[in-house]
């Protein structure tokens, strides 16, 4: 039986590459990956057999892979940050079960770091409460549920996470979220990431206010780009990280006892 692993290769570049990652990689005998990933890992995949498509061409390189492991061969399916967010591994699972070839291929997926964690990381700790990740990209998904989404999403004060922004033909759903940030408290909290784990990689904390006003031309904010805007309680701290306080300082005294109010409830 051949064997087909979904590597997730991290928020960029080989920076958030795990040793489940690199081990997989190494074992296999045919690489198959979209071509600015492939890129990004030159010193794992230079003595490999590897197979590229370009954006778009998703059911291709799947294809590719799943026909190659049924004849028995070892390979690495790589795909950008975690695979099951946004990612390859909803369309191999699909066409395997298609196809059912669950007897027939050994499948496995590997988890990896998606970039609204690397952010996260790099900025303090925005992640502390409530989170949800929404894309904006509308090939797959109706504009307007992602619009409807977004509203939700922000009426309910989660910190949210904006995957796949705009492209240059891909406009509409990025222009829909600025006129609804236009709702919320102008100082609230934005941080845009882009290239994440990559040598270039820059991150610009700003408010709702600068974003809106950037408007849909921001050259800041293209598909390389992860958005993360705060909640209600988003701050930054005295030497500029982002912070999500998690409400422990509302409970506790700097003592560790509990404050008045809660110790009378508990």
């Amino acid at each position: 039986m051949g064997k087909l692993t979904l590597v997730s290769t991290g928020a960029g570049g080989n920076r958030y590459l795990t040793n489940e990652a690199i081990n997989a990689i190494k074992e296999a005998d045919l690489i198959v990956a979209y071509t600015k990933y492939a890129k990004d890992l030159p010193e794992l995949v230079a003595d490999k057999e590897v197979f590229t498509t370009p954006m778009t061409k998703e059911i291709e390189r799947v294809q590719h892979a799943i026909d190659e492991a049924e004849k028995g061969r070892t390979v690495a399916l790589l795909s950008n940050g975690d695979a099951n967010v946004y990612a390859m591994g909803s369309l191999v699972v699909e066409l395997l079960d298609t196809y059912d070839l669950w007897d027939k291929v050994e499948y496995s997926a590997l988890p990896g770091i998606s970039s609204v964690l690397a952010l996260a990381s790099e900025v303090g700790a925005p992640l502390s409460q409530d989170f949800c990740l929404i894309s904006l990209s509308d090939r797959l998904t109706d504009a307007a549920l992602i619009s409807k989404r977004i509203r939700f999403a922000l009426e309910a004060d989660f910190v949210i996470s904006i995957y796949n922004p705009k492209s240059k033909s891909r406009l509409e759903p990025y222009r829909d979220m600025l006129e609804q940030l236009k709702n919320v408290d102008e100082n609230r909290i934005i941080v845009v990431a882009r290239d994440l784990g990559r040598s270039d990689q820059t991150i610009i904390i700003t408010t709702a206010k600068e974003l809106v006003h950037a408007g849909v031309e921001n050259s800041e904010v293209n598909m390389s780009t992860t958005l993360l805007i705060g909640n209600s309680t988003t701050k930054l701290t005295k030497d500029g990280r982002v912070l999500t306080p998690r409400g422990y300082l509302n409970k506790y005294e700097l003592s560790g006892e509990q404050k008045g109010e809660w110790a009378k409830v508990n």
